[in-house]
């Protein structure tokens, strides 16, 4: 089957988050036999049009907006342009796709844009719901995802959370299926080196933007109650630009008001290809967010044979089974993750049991083998439906 993945600000090529996703999810049909090609928006004059990777898969640059990177939120101007770029490929090139999946919901708007007027079935994946109304007066991004979540043929969602989100927000629950996210056990194992640390000081692991939502300051106030170990927070900026960072300004002054200063460790951003080994360097990884709908890291620490501790938000309610490859506890309490983590840290056996189920998880129920044939089995779904109705309407 030929497949178009549409990405347009989180190309195969980039490093971690959706660039991850969309690259090993990628690989993974492409192992089982599909043509794919990704379709990015051009954010560099240098780079070629075309880009080939070494598993096969072709990456294609199109023009829509400045040639320079452009945060997320302010692509939506440039999405008309991109859905033309889209449409004359498919119109005038010699590689036309069966089936078009989506990733972002500006993707999903230039994919739609495109795919409806050559007739080829569009799958879409949200990757994160908006909840924030446009300052100018404009539809919200909420109203652009409940439009686009009726117009595609099927919306993957990666976790029950996220499907009942959809599900509020008017996406009709018949147009759902929920796959989950995929984690590489052969990047992220417990075999390879890990980062020096203290060996006589427990190391708890963090790691997502730091904003907010994220619950990071609840880790810090934990941390009173896991006197004998330290935190290692990794997210935001790139280490020399985080001391003018307000989120991280902000997690400094906490622990210096709690007394943890000494315990606590920011990173800043982390090159992917080097997680694993601070995966690794950790007794424990904590994720403490208010809301969620998915994030990786649980994952990317689980393949690595690391226990998890978390909220019960979210995907995470899912992906750390309670009791046996973590713990979950209710999310904005800081004296009961505090508790969880104590526990866990003080208990080596306990540690290890969880350790050996995480990753058995992680493997089994994660591989990106398993998930891209579930998601390839939604392609023939929609590809089937759509050949069966415009065989009716023909008739």
């Amino acid at each position: 089957m030929r497949i178009a993945m549409i990405s347009e600000h989180a190309s195969p090529l980039g490093d971690g988050g959706q660039h991850t996703h969309v690259a090993d999810l990628s690989a993974a049909l492409a192992e089982l036999g599909h043509e794919v090609c990704v379709y990015t928006r051009r954010d560099d004059p240098a780079v070629a049009e075309v880009v080939t990777t070494p598993g096969g898969i072709r990456v294609v640059h199109v023009p829509a907006g400045p040639q320079h990177f452009l945060p997320p939120d302010l692509l939506l101007p440039h999405m008309g342009e991109f859905a033309r770029g889209l449409e004359q490929s498919w119109r005038q090139g010699d590689w036309v796709p069966d089936v078009v999946h989506a990733h972002f919901w500006t993707s999903g708007l230039a994919a739609v844009t495109a795919a409806r007027q050559v007739g080829i079935p569009v799958v879409q994946s949200f990757h994160e719901l908006g909840e924030f109304q446009a300052s100018n007066g404009g539809p919200s991004r909420t109203g652009y995802e409940r439009a686009l979540g009726r117009a595609v043929d099927r919306v993957v969602a990666q976790s029950q959370d996220e499907m009942q989100g959809l599900v509020r927000i008017g996406v009709p629950r018949a147009r759902l299926t929920v796959v989950p996210s995929g984690v590489d056990s052969v990047r992220f194992s417990p075999e390879g080196p890990a980062v020096e640390r203290d060996p006589e000081r427990p190391r708890i692991l963090s790691v997502g933007r730091l904003v907010e939502h994220k619950g990071f300051g609840d880790v810090i106030q934990a941390m009173r109650y896991v006197p004998s170990a330290e935190v290692v927070v990794i997210g935001g900026p790139s280490a020399d630009q985080l001391p003018a960072d307000p989120g991280a300004r902000k997690l400094r002054a906490l622990a210096e008001r709690l007394q943890v200063a000494d315990r606590l460790r920011l990173v800043g951003s982390v090159p992917a290809r080097d997680m694993p080994s601070w995966y690794r360097s950790a007794d424990l990884l904590v994720a403490a967010p208010w809301q969620e709908q998915f994030d990786s890291p649980e994952l990317e620490a689980m393949a690595c044979g690391v226990p998890v501790i978390g909220t019960a938000v979210g995907g995470l309610t899912e992906t750390v089974v309670d009791g046996l490859t973590g713990d979950l506890v209710p999310a904005r309490d800081p004296r009961a993750l505090g508790g969880a983590l104590r526990r866990l840290v003080n208990d080596k056996v306990r540690r290890f049991a969880y350790a050996t189920a995480a990753l058995d998880r992680a493997r089994q129920a994660y591989s990106w083998k398993r998930v891209a044939a579930q998601v390839g089995s939604v392609y023939s779904a929609v590809t089937g439906l759509r050949k069966t109705t415009s065989t009716e309407a023909a008739a």
